[in-house]
Protein backbone atom coordinates (compact mmCIF):
# COMPACT_ATOMS: atom_id res chain seq x y z
CA UNK A 1 0.00 0.00 0.00
CA UNK A 2 0.97 3.28 -0.73
CA UNK A 3 0.78 5.89 1.70
CA UNK A 4 0.60 9.76 0.43
CA UNK A 5 1.56 11.20 3.30
CA UNK A 6 5.15 11.60 3.85
CA UNK A 7 6.38 10.82 7.52
CA UNK A 8 5.62 14.37 9.68
CA UNK A 9 3.68 15.89 7.03
CA UNK A 10 -0.09 16.44 8.21
CA UNK A 11 -2.66 14.27 5.97
CA UNK A 12 -5.36 16.85 4.35
CA UNK A 13 -8.09 16.00 6.94
CA UNK A 14 -5.55 17.55 9.63
CA UNK A 15 -4.90 20.72 7.40
CA UNK A 16 -8.54 21.08 6.49
CA UNK A 17 -9.13 21.50 10.02
CA UNK A 18 -6.45 24.29 11.35
CA UNK A 19 -7.32 25.87 7.94
CA UNK A 20 -4.21 25.20 6.24
CA UNK A 21 -4.78 23.53 3.20
CA UNK A 22 -2.22 23.60 0.35
CA UNK A 23 -2.87 24.74 -3.33
CA UNK A 24 -2.68 21.36 -3.92
CA UNK A 25 -4.52 18.58 -2.16
CA UNK A 26 -3.80 14.78 -3.23
CA UNK A 27 -5.46 12.28 -1.48
CA UNK A 28 -3.49 10.66 1.46
CA UNK A 29 -4.10 7.04 3.68
CA UNK A 30 -5.18 9.27 7.00
CA UNK A 31 -7.53 11.37 5.17
CA UNK A 32 -9.24 8.36 2.72
CA UNK A 33 -9.28 6.45 6.11
CA UNK A 34 -11.27 9.34 7.74
CA UNK A 35 -13.51 9.50 4.99
CA UNK A 36 -14.16 5.68 5.19
CA UNK A 37 -14.59 6.04 9.30
CA UNK A 38 -16.99 8.69 8.74
CA UNK A 39 -19.92 7.28 6.32
CA UNK A 40 -23.04 8.35 7.02
CA UNK A 41 -24.83 6.25 9.24
CA UNK A 42 -27.73 5.89 7.28
CA UNK A 43 -25.83 4.83 4.14
CA UNK A 44 -26.55 1.23 2.54
CA UNK A 45 -23.56 -1.28 3.66
CA UNK A 46 -23.78 -2.10 0.27
CA UNK A 47 -24.51 -0.23 -2.13
CA UNK A 48 -24.84 -0.24 -5.80
CA UNK A 49 -25.50 1.29 -9.66
CA UNK A 50 -28.46 0.44 -10.90
CA UNK A 51 -27.48 -0.04 -14.19
CA UNK A 52 -23.99 0.51 -15.86
CA UNK A 53 -23.02 3.70 -16.78
CA UNK A 54 -20.93 5.22 -19.60
CA UNK A 55 -17.77 6.96 -17.70
CA UNK A 56 -14.88 9.13 -19.69
CA UNK A 57 -11.14 8.75 -17.73
CA UNK A 58 -9.88 12.27 -19.10
CA UNK A 59 -6.27 11.87 -20.27
CA UNK A 60 -3.50 13.53 -18.08
CA UNK A 61 -2.34 15.53 -20.57
CA UNK A 62 -5.88 17.30 -20.55
CA UNK A 63 -4.72 19.00 -17.31
CA UNK A 64 -2.55 22.69 -16.81
CA UNK A 65 -0.54 20.42 -15.15
CA UNK A 66 0.84 16.85 -14.00
CA UNK A 67 0.40 18.22 -10.56
CA UNK A 68 -3.29 18.80 -10.63
CA UNK A 69 -4.05 15.78 -13.04
CA UNK A 70 -3.50 14.06 -9.70
CA UNK A 71 -4.87 16.01 -7.44
CA UNK A 72 -8.15 16.34 -5.47
CA UNK A 73 -9.94 18.49 -8.85
CA UNK A 74 -7.51 15.66 -11.08
CA UNK A 75 -8.09 12.91 -13.54
CA UNK A 76 -10.14 10.65 -10.67
CA UNK A 77 -12.34 13.25 -9.73
CA UNK A 78 -13.36 14.30 -13.53
CA UNK A 79 -13.79 10.20 -14.05
CA UNK A 80 -16.31 9.92 -11.45
CA UNK A 81 -18.36 13.31 -11.99
CA UNK A 82 -18.69 11.69 -15.56
CA UNK A 83 -20.32 8.32 -14.23
CA UNK A 84 -22.76 9.99 -11.96
CA UNK A 85 -23.57 12.78 -14.55
CA UNK A 86 -23.81 9.91 -16.88
CA UNK A 87 -26.40 8.16 -14.31
CA UNK A 88 -28.15 10.80 -13.77
CA UNK A 89 -29.23 11.52 -16.82
CA UNK A 90 -30.08 8.34 -17.24
CA UNK A 91 -32.24 8.27 -14.23
CA UNK A 92 -34.24 11.47 -15.78
CA UNK A 93 -34.71 9.75 -19.04
CA UNK A 94 -32.65 12.74 -21.38
CA UNK A 95 -31.63 11.80 -24.56
CA UNK A 96 -29.12 9.80 -25.34
CA UNK A 97 -27.22 12.52 -27.18
CA UNK A 98 -27.11 15.03 -23.99
CA UNK A 99 -26.44 11.87 -21.86
CA UNK A 100 -23.19 11.25 -24.33
CA UNK A 101 -22.54 15.33 -23.78
CA UNK A 102 -22.85 15.33 -20.47
CA UNK A 103 -20.24 12.33 -19.86
CA UNK A 104 -17.99 14.67 -21.71
CA UNK A 105 -18.72 17.34 -19.98
CA UNK A 106 -18.27 15.48 -16.83
CA UNK A 107 -14.94 14.53 -17.44
CA UNK A 108 -12.87 18.02 -18.77
CA UNK A 109 -15.53 20.10 -16.33
CA UNK A 110 -12.20 20.80 -13.95
CA UNK A 111 -9.52 20.61 -16.19
CA UNK A 112 -8.49 23.97 -16.37
CA UNK A 113 -8.12 24.38 -12.66
CA UNK A 114 -4.90 25.64 -11.59
CA UNK A 115 -5.29 24.64 -8.17
CA UNK A 116 -7.26 22.98 -5.71
CA UNK A 117 -9.08 25.89 -4.19
CA UNK A 118 -11.80 28.12 -5.35
CA UNK A 119 -9.87 28.70 -8.38
CA UNK A 120 -12.88 31.23 -9.56
CA UNK A 121 -13.08 31.30 -13.87
CA UNK A 122 -12.07 28.11 -14.29
CA UNK A 123 -15.73 26.83 -15.62
CA UNK A 124 -14.93 29.25 -18.10
CA UNK A 125 -12.12 28.71 -19.03
CA UNK A 126 -12.76 24.48 -19.33
CA UNK A 127 -15.59 25.03 -21.45
CA UNK A 128 -13.33 27.60 -23.87
CA UNK A 129 -10.81 24.44 -23.86
CA UNK A 130 -13.42 21.92 -24.48
CA UNK A 131 -14.95 24.01 -27.29
CA UNK A 132 -12.08 23.83 -29.31
CA UNK A 133 -10.95 20.23 -28.52
CA UNK A 134 -14.68 18.42 -28.91
CA UNK A 135 -12.68 16.42 -31.38
CA UNK A 136 -10.25 15.32 -29.02
CA UNK A 137 -12.96 14.68 -26.45
CA UNK A 138 -15.25 12.48 -28.58
CA UNK A 139 -12.45 10.13 -29.32
CA UNK A 140 -11.58 9.41 -26.36
CA UNK A 141 -15.15 8.80 -25.45
CA UNK A 142 -15.59 6.90 -28.36
CA UNK A 143 -19.06 8.08 -29.85
CA UNK A 144 -20.02 10.86 -31.96
CA UNK A 145 -21.65 13.15 -30.33
CA UNK A 146 -23.69 15.99 -32.60
CA UNK A 147 -22.45 19.97 -32.03
CA UNK A 148 -25.73 21.27 -30.56
CA UNK A 149 -25.28 18.69 -27.81
CA UNK A 150 -22.06 19.30 -27.07
CA UNK A 151 -22.53 23.26 -27.22
CA UNK A 152 -24.72 22.66 -24.63
CA UNK A 153 -22.36 20.98 -22.50
CA UNK A 154 -19.88 23.39 -22.93
CA UNK A 155 -22.46 26.08 -21.63
CA UNK A 156 -22.96 23.19 -18.21
CA UNK A 157 -19.09 23.53 -17.73
CA UNK A 158 -18.67 27.64 -17.97
CA UNK A 159 -21.11 27.99 -15.23
CA UNK A 160 -20.93 24.68 -13.09
CA UNK A 161 -19.04 26.70 -10.40
CA UNK A 162 -21.32 29.43 -10.24
CA UNK A 163 -23.84 29.49 -8.09
CA UNK A 164 -27.35 29.60 -9.21
CA UNK A 165 -27.98 32.50 -7.52
CA UNK A 166 -24.80 34.39 -9.01
CA UNK A 167 -25.66 33.74 -12.26
CA UNK A 168 -25.13 36.65 -14.66
CA UNK A 169 -27.80 38.06 -17.22
CA UNK A 170 -25.85 36.00 -20.09
CA UNK A 171 -25.26 32.62 -17.75
CA UNK A 172 -29.32 32.92 -16.96
CA UNK A 173 -29.60 33.11 -20.44
CA UNK A 174 -27.33 30.02 -21.60
CA UNK A 175 -29.26 28.37 -18.69
CA UNK A 176 -32.80 28.71 -19.75
CA UNK A 177 -31.44 27.27 -23.20
CA UNK A 178 -29.58 23.98 -21.54
CA UNK A 179 -31.22 23.50 -17.75
CA UNK A 180 -31.22 19.73 -17.69
CA UNK A 181 -27.86 19.44 -18.86
CA UNK A 182 -26.44 22.32 -16.23
CA UNK A 183 -28.53 20.64 -13.06
CA UNK A 184 -27.34 17.46 -14.23
CA UNK A 185 -23.25 18.54 -14.12
CA UNK A 186 -24.02 20.29 -10.92
CA UNK A 187 -25.38 17.63 -8.61
CA UNK A 188 -23.20 14.69 -10.10
CA UNK A 189 -20.40 17.43 -9.29
CA UNK A 190 -21.97 17.74 -5.85
CA UNK A 191 -22.23 13.68 -5.15
CA UNK A 192 -18.36 13.68 -5.51
CA UNK A 193 -17.91 15.72 -2.71
CA UNK A 194 -17.51 13.27 -0.30
CA UNK A 195 -13.23 13.02 -1.15
CA UNK A 196 -13.17 16.42 0.85
CA UNK A 197 -11.60 16.54 4.12
CA UNK A 198 -14.13 17.97 6.15
CA UNK A 199 -17.66 16.79 6.69
CA UNK A 200 -19.17 20.08 6.10
CA UNK A 201 -18.12 20.37 2.51
CA UNK A 202 -19.64 17.17 1.75
CA UNK A 203 -22.95 17.38 -0.34
CA UNK A 204 -25.45 19.60 0.39
CA UNK A 205 -28.77 18.13 -1.74
CA UNK A 206 -30.53 21.36 -0.84
CA UNK A 207 -28.65 23.75 -2.92
CA UNK A 208 -29.49 21.54 -6.47
CA UNK A 209 -32.11 21.82 -8.31
CA UNK A 210 -32.99 18.17 -9.02
CA UNK A 211 -33.83 15.74 -6.34
CA UNK A 212 -31.43 13.12 -5.94
CA UNK A 213 -32.33 9.29 -5.92
CA UNK A 214 -31.99 7.82 -2.63
CA UNK A 215 -29.41 4.99 -4.17
CA UNK A 216 -26.87 7.37 -4.90
CA UNK A 217 -25.42 9.05 -2.72
CA UNK A 218 -24.41 5.89 -1.03
CA UNK A 219 -22.90 4.89 -4.40
CA UNK A 220 -21.20 8.24 -4.74
CA UNK A 221 -19.44 7.71 -1.27
CA UNK A 222 -18.33 3.99 -2.15
CA UNK A 223 -17.26 5.23 -5.40
CA UNK A 224 -14.97 7.78 -3.90
CA UNK A 225 -13.56 5.48 -1.35
CA UNK A 226 -13.03 2.15 -3.77
CA UNK A 227 -11.14 4.36 -6.36
CA UNK A 228 -9.17 6.81 -3.76
CA UNK A 229 -7.37 3.55 -2.44
CA UNK A 230 -6.92 1.46 -5.54
CA UNK A 231 -5.17 4.83 -6.56
CA UNK A 232 -3.46 4.82 -3.37
CA UNK A 233 -2.09 1.13 -3.55
CA UNK A 234 -0.80 1.82 -6.96
CA UNK A 235 -3.57 1.54 -9.83
CA UNK A 236 -3.17 3.80 -12.30
CA UNK A 237 -6.62 5.96 -13.04
CA UNK A 238 -7.80 3.77 -15.61
CA UNK A 239 -8.26 1.13 -13.70
CA UNK A 240 -8.81 1.85 -10.26
CA UNK A 241 -12.04 3.98 -11.39
CA UNK A 242 -12.99 0.48 -13.82
CA UNK A 243 -12.34 -1.56 -10.78
CA UNK A 244 -14.65 1.00 -8.62
CA UNK A 245 -17.75 0.88 -11.30
CA UNK A 246 -17.61 -3.20 -11.51
CA UNK A 247 -17.91 -3.45 -7.87
CA UNK A 248 -20.63 -1.28 -7.52
CA UNK A 249 -22.47 -2.18 -10.88
CA UNK A 250 -24.58 -5.77 -10.23
CA UNK A 251 -23.55 -8.04 -12.81
CA UNK A 252 -20.33 -7.03 -13.92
Amino acid sequence: MTDRTPPGRACLHELASQCRLPAHQPMDQMTLGWITDNRPANFDAAPSFPRPGLMLVPARSWFTTERQADSNHGVRHNARVSLLAVLLAQEYGLEGDDVAALCAAGAVHDCRRCDDRTDPGHGQRAAAWFRRRTDTVTRAMGCEVPAAALHRAAQAIAVHDVPYENFTAQQKCAYRRAPHLVDVLKAADCLDRYRLPLQRWWPDLARLRIPVPDWLPPAAFALVVRSEQAALDGADPQHALADARRFLTPGQ
